[in-house]
């Protein structure tokens, strides 16, 4: 991939919508060509496809937030399991650093995230914890 390739991916990472004509006047390439590009990029497997946000996704557990959590000893797969059935968990991201663990977590109220941050504290195991709401989602990259 070439410069005029990521910024085609990263147009259409925007709005898998936007049309050849408006990404052709972004690149400075004919519609056919930009046309052309996107087809290269399927083919090859760098684009595995194109979708949309439903307005009633985003809005299914507003109240969303990024809990970053530092495990004690070998603890790891065990807590996962424990935070892999709750059902206001998200995703739970392995990563380095100070934090062990990123678990993303969405609920209907703050109340309700309240009462899954105590949950998640009270894992044996869990030695901090930090947790930062998520405002507003200022552009989806993974749609």
């Amino acid at each position: 991939m070439d410069k005029v390739d990521n910024l085609i991916v990263s147009e259409l990472r925007r709005n898998s919508r936007v049309t050849l004509s408006v990404l052709a006047s972004i690149t400075g390439l004919s519609r056919v060509t930009v046309r052309s590009r996107i087809d290269r990029l399927v083919t090859n497997g760098v684009i595995l496809g194109f979708t949309i946000t439903l307005k009633e996704n985003t809005q299914k557990h507003p109240i969303r937030g990024l809990t970053m959590l530092g495990i004690e000893g070998a603890g790891t797969e065990r807590i996962k399991r424990i935070l892999g059935g709750n059902p206001a968990v998200r995703a739970i991201h392995a990563t380095n650093g100070k934090w062990d663990l990123i678990v993303e977590t969405g609920t209907e109220t703050v109340e309700e995230l309240d009462i899954v941050l105590g949950d998640i504290r009270r894992i044996q195991g869990v030695r901090d914890s930090e947790t930062n709401l998520l405002l507003s989602t200022q552009m989806n990259i993974d749609g």
